[in-house]
C-alpha cells in the first residue's frame, strides 16, 4: 500500500532506483500458485490467479467471499496507484477494521490490479 494514516501498516515507500539509465518503481507480477486468505478461522478468498504488488496479493474479486466484507468509508491515495477503499472484515462476532483493500479505478500503471482485493491487519495469506 502507498498513503496510509497508520505507520504500523504496510505502507511502502516508493523510491525511484536508477540503475543503468533505467527507473525502476515498482515490483509487480502475476502468481499462479494457489493461495489464500484467512482471518478468524474462515477463508475469506482462495484463487490460483493473485497478482503480486509490492510483496500483496491482490486477489480476483470475484474469488473473495461477500459474507465477510463490510464496506468501510476509509479511503487512502498511492500516488501511483490512485485511491484506495477498504472493507471491514467480520467473521462471526469478531470485525478487522479495514482489513481489506481495493482500487476501483487504478491508474493506467496499476491496472493489473483493476478487479482485485488485497488483505492486511492479520490476515494470513499463504499457499
Amino acid at each position: 500500500m502507498c498513503a496510509h494514516r497508520a505507520p504500523t501498516g504496510p505502507d511502502v515507500s516508493i523510491r525511484p532506483v536508477t540503475v543503468a539509465h533505467l527507473t525502476v518503481r515498482r515490483l509487480a507480477g502475476a502468481y499462479r500458485k494457489a493461495m489464500r486468505a484467512t482471518w478468524n478461522g474462515a477463508t475469506i478468498a482462495q484463487s490460483d490467479d493473485t497478482v503480486v504488488v509490492e510483496g500483496n496479493h491482490y486477489f480476483p474479486r470475484d474469488s473473495v467471499n461477500d459474507a465477510y466484507l463490510i464496506p468501510s468509508d476509509t479511503h487512502t491515495t498511492c500516488p501511483w496507484k490512485g485511491q484506495a477503499s477498504y472493507y471491514t472484515l467480520q467473521v462471526g462476532d469478531q470485525q478487522n477494521r479495514d482489513a481489506a483493500w481495493f482500487y476501483s479505478t487504478p491508474s493506467d500503471a496499476a491496472r493489473r490490479i483493476a478487479g482485485r482485493v488485497a488483505f492486511w491487519r492479520g490476515v494470513t495469506i499463504e499457499p
